[in-house]
């Protein structure tokens, strides 16, 4: 049994947690595909049955089914995306390291953190807050003391080309003296708090603030406006770059009112759904609460999601660049206007590993920008634990090292050299395979795919990986195996039929559908090519800012037959309307019959230089005796012992279409090795 009912619940086994989605995805043992979505809010019980059957009982509610015929993984996902909205196209600096902890307490020990970081040469965009910046915890201010130069500090952040982003949570303050609060005081003015159902005042309630919260319904059509001037006057205060949306389940300190809820129907049903605390208003509000449209009943899990598309507004038309926004609670649709972190996990081996399956299913539910805390939330890291977090976590589509206020220091340089030496390594190589990363992102935004996903998504037919979860691709072409158990050096890897390079190595395997072990040293996270794979690449460097003024690279596995295939897309990283204005660069990557070649997806314009100054081809097993580029013969260098073809000091312009080919010293033998 799954309930569902959005909770303010660190994440265990059998409980309601911070979403909801009334989605489920089968795939048969055939191969083929089908999906439903129950596009009901209310509070459900979601029951398996071995029959095979599923039963959906929820307790009040619209009743509208959509089924997804699928057949393959990716159509139902995509057909559910026609359904439900796709994702927001994330600004670019967002796909960099972010750092951030609960309990900084001031300034200075967060710029120590930021500064320290940045001396260790770990890749790092983007530093965050936690309330702890908040004067009295409350939303839209800084604390004039401890926090007194944080506009002064994010100029700095800035002019290092990084980025700031600070905590808003869910609640308003309700106690402050009339004159001194202006969320409070705009709020009563215009009559958006979510009300009581008895008195038809404000619902009081209590969370990080003082004494007494009260939440915005964003339901109100004059809520909108309220929260984009609220978040206006923190930006003209200090220019943050993304919201960071907490507490929006939303989560209550107490079960409904200090007192309790009142006896009835509502709040007391006669079903109530396995939920946590055993009534509906446990750490949240009472469900007799009233919002614009309607009962808390009924709306209570599209809270978070109704924050999100406030925020969105708000940061789309005061920094007139793309938002960026990260919610604890979601629903359906969340995704086409915020990500979502995994929430309060522990630092533990099992959540380490459980953090895929979580991560995998938000990108079933077009989430794709999501991740977990790395090194875990509540409780104390170790060392060993946060190295091979940071070894995984620099593959969460987004990447965030944060923990509590009550737990040790965990970013990477104080946990000691050999996470420094993990997380430089690993986060070289996510910055490397940005481009990869952001085109994936670009084709969830356009076509609903999933960027993190499981095996049998690209390998339908081969049931061994079902119910593979402790690997994940990148796409279709990157594979990532990460140590998920102390003490190892070695991991055994399910490996689909076909060929399979080691991205370090580049040694190559026909792999037959079977596990290998590989090895897994300490500071490496074991990483798969498949073969036939066209990645776009780019010389990483600290920032998203740096790296992309580089030159791109193009690294490419040939599969069994000599063939491969890729795109990138590439547009200026942070405007709203690249897409629309026509202003990116979509290209198409092809090579068959010895030719590598490129055409344009669609037609556009694009004013940046974009570079490709290098070509990696591996698999290519015999000698070559000329490479030409638009018919002109170039230099090249060529590994018989790594069966790689390398081509360097490129000045290829991507914006233009090209065409390279490569000519074999023994034609014979390079026939052999097609047949």
């Amino acid at each position: 049994m799954f309930t569902l009912l959005n909770k303010d619940q660190p994440p265990i086994e059998n409980a309601n947690l911070y979403g909801s989605h009334p989605f489920y995805f089968i795939i048969e043992n055939s191969g083929r595909s089908h999906g439903l979505l129950f596009l009901n809010s209310n509070a459900m019980d979601v029951i398996l049955q071995p029959s095979p059957a599923i039963t959906f009982r929820t307790i009040g509610g619209v009743f509208d089914i959509y089924f997804f015929l699928g057949p393959t993984p990716t159509d139902v996902i995509k057909q559910y995306s026609e359904i439900i909205g796709k994702p927001f196209l994330p600004p670019y600096w967002s796909l960099g390291f972010h750092l951030c902890r609960y309990g900084y307490g001031t300034l200075e020990k967060t710029k120590e953190i930021w500064n320290r970081t940045i001396a260790a040469g770990i890749p790092f965009d983007t530093q965050w807050n936690d309330l702890d910046y908040m004067d009295k915890n409350n939303d839209f201010t800084y604390n004039p003391k401890t926090f007194k130069e944080l506009p002064q500090f994010v100029n700095e952040i800035h002019s290092k080309g990084m980025h700031y982003i600070p905590l808003i949570d869910a609640g308003i303050s309700g106690s402050e003296k009339h004159g001194t609060y202006l969320p409070y005081d705009e709020g009563m003015k215009e009559d958006i708090f979510i009300k009581d159902g008895a008195t038809d005042q404000p619902f009081v309630g209590k969370t990080w603030n003082f004494v007494s919260t009260v939440w915005p319904d964003f339901t109100n059509p004059k809520t909108q406006n309220y929260y984009f001037h609220m978040m206006s006057n923190m930006h003209d205060s200090f220019a943050y770059d993304g919201a960071w949306i907490d507490m929006n389940e939303p989560s209550n300190f107490y079960d409904g009112h200090k007192n309790g809820c009142p006896k009835s129907k509502l709040d007391y049903p006669k079903y109530v759904p396995n939920v946590v605390g055993d009534i509906l208003a446990t750490k949240t509000l009472c469900m007799n609460a009233k919002h614009y449209l309607g009962l808390h009943y009924d709306l209570h899990n599209t809270y978070g999601t109704s924050q999100a598309i406030a925020t969105n507004y708000a940061l789309t038309n005061i920094r007139r660049k793309r938002p960026f926004i990260i919610s604890r609670s979601t629903w359906v649709g969340h995704g086409h206007y915020a990500g979502h972190w995994t929430g309060d996990i522990y630092s533990s081996w099992h959540d380490l590993k459980m953090s895929i399956p979580a991560i995998l299913l938000m990108n079933f539910y077009q989430i794709p920008m999501v991740g977990a805390d790395i090194c875990g939330f509540n409780g104390n890291t170790t060392a060993a634990l946060c190295n091979r977090w940071m070894q995984l976590g620099a593959f969460y589509p987004f990447s965030r090292n944060h923990n509590s206020d009550d737990t040790i220091e965990q970013d990477p340089v104080a946990m000691g050299d050999l996470v420094i030496k993990s997380s430089k390594r690993a986060l070289t190589i996510r910055y490397w395979l940005l481009p990869y990363l952001y085109t994936l992102l670009f084709r969830a935004h356009k076509f609903g795919e999933t960027v993190a996903r499981p095996l049998f998504f690209e390998y339908s037919n081969d049931s061994a990986t079902y119910d593979i979860d402790t690997q994940f691709l990148w796409g279709s072409s990157l594979m990532i195996i990460p140590v998920l158990e102390e003490n190892k050096t070695e991991v055994s890897a399910y490996l689909p039929h076909g060929v399979w390079y080691n991205f370090y190595t580049k040694e190559s395997v026909f792999a037959l559908g079977k596990y290998y072990t590989m090895n897994a040293p300490l500071d490496t996270i074991p990483l798969m090519i498949r073969g036939g794979s066209i990645l776009p690449v780019q010389k990483p460097a600290d920032t998203t800012t740096s790296s992309r003024k580089n030159n791109f690279e193009l690294l490419i596995t040939l599969d069994h037959v000599k063939k491969a295939k890729g795109e990138l897309y590439w547009d200026d990283g942070d405007s709203l309307d690249s897409l629309e204005k026509e202003q990116f660069v979509w290209s198409v990557f092809t090579i068959e019959n010895d030719t590598l070649s490129t055409a344009k997806a669609m037609k556009s314009s694009f004013n940046e230089k974009m570079i490709l100054g290098g070509i990696q081809i591996w698999g290519i097993t015999s000698n070559i005796s000329r490479v030409s580029l638009n018919n002109h013969e170039i230099q090249f260098k060529y590994d018989n012992k790594e069966d790689c073809l390398n081509i360097s000091n490129l000045q290829i312009d991507l914006r233009e279409n090209f065409l390279l080919l490569w000519e074999y010293t023994d034609f014979e033998q390079h026939d052999d090795s097609n047949k």
